[in-house]
């Protein structure tokens, strides 16, 4: 196992930087791990334009790789460009009927294209976006996270989540999900590895979860 390593490919979620999976523990003896991180979309180009580009970055056959949250939108688009060994998505929604009601609402009445947006240097109101949370203790921790402020961006993310309209997700799909997630209900999800009292930012703040459990769902 150690002369061959599984390549890893970790993506955060909307707006966040790679600095969300700093918990997390996996054993370079038989993991080789590489952070994604965003960049500012051209105008107009479609997620699946967005991950085709981001899978230049992918230089490994048959990785793995794994998103949060929307970064779970993007990995399971980059697998139809790239032959993936797994794809892991946590946080996130495999079909767009897991996605909440108020975002398919959203879709048929563009209500999401009046959120205020423009305002997305207030880390506390992109915190509410990003991670589902109302942070009024923990702001400077939220500003380290969140690394991505741009208002075209977060736009991009939102409009996109919400028209999203997969419906085949990839076979060799695994799915963790948080039992109290506030932006993506787990009444919504169907097939998947519950976390007990895991929210939406499990990532951060369960990574002992992750590190006792992640090398063998990625191995398996």
């Amino acid at each position: 196992m150690s002369a061959h390593k599984i390549a890893v490919y970790l993506m955060p979620g909307m707006a966040a930087s790679p600095s969300i999976f700093n918990g997390l523990q996996l054993s370079e003896q038989y993991f080789k791990v590489k952070r994604l991180q965003w960049f500012l979309p051209d105008k107009g180009v479609s997620l699946q334009q967005y991950a085709k580009e981001m899978c230049e970055q992918v230089e490994e056959e048959n990785p793995v790789l794994i998103g949060v949250s929307f970064g779970g939108f993007l990995v399971q688009e980059m697998a139809k460009h790239v032959a993936a060994k797994k794809v892991i998505i946590i946080s996130s929604v495999k079909h767009h009927t897991e996605l909440p009601k108020r975002m398919l609402f959203a879709r048929y009445t563009k209500v999401h294209k009046l959120l205020p947006t423009g305002l997305v240097n207030n880390v506390e109101l992109l915190a509410k976006y990003a991670f589902g949370e109302t942070v009024t203790k923990r702001l400077e921790l939220y500003e380290q996270y969140l690394a991505m402020r741009d208002k075209t961006y977060i736009d991009w993310c939102i409009d996109t989540i919400v028209n999203w309209k997969q419906t085949q997700p990839p076979t060799n799909l695994v799915h963790i999900h948080g039992e109290k997630d506030a932006v993506f209900p787990i009444s919504n999800i169907n097939d998947c590895i519950t976390v007990k009292n895991g929210t939406h930012t499990m990532i951060i703040h369960r990574a002992k979860w992750f590190n006792e459990h992640l090398p063998t769902i990625i191995m398996d």
